[in-house]
């Protein structure tokens, strides 16, 4: 969460959907309940396991993002088995740079703990 202060929302998934840890920014309205959070992380692992079809061909994946009117949202593999999801504020135009250069290296640095 301290990575960047348009970070709202930030959980970690294992490799079936299920959502093992959540935070998010105090005083942020959340726009979706904690089970409408749940199909999230199980339709974006999901959404995943059918991009690894193509990395032979485009590469290993480093995130996937979507923009929504009210928030921008990314799925970020850990490994195999764990992924981390995170919301930014919509106003966060340069959202790439702070994957790429703040959460991916943050992941990178931490990705032993999720060796399992």
């Amino acid at each position: 969460m301290s990575l960047d202060s348009f970070i709202r929302w930030v959980g970690i998934s294992d490799n079936t959907g299920v959502l093992l840890s959540v935070a998010y920014k105090e005083g942020v309205t959340l726009l979706l309940s904690n089970e409408e959070n749940e199909e999230y992380a199980s339709n974006a692992v999901k959404r995943h396991k059918t991009r690894i079809t193509f990395e032979s061909k485009m590469g290993k994946m480093n995130y996937a993002v979507g923009r929504y009117e009210k928030l921008i949202r990314a799925t970020i593999p850990i490994n195999n088995n764990y992924y981390l999801l995170i919301t930014l504020d919509v106003e966060a135009k340069d959202y790439d740079i702070i994957i790429i250069e703040k959460v991916i290296p943050f992941v990178e640095k931490e990705k032993e703990r999720f060796l399992s």
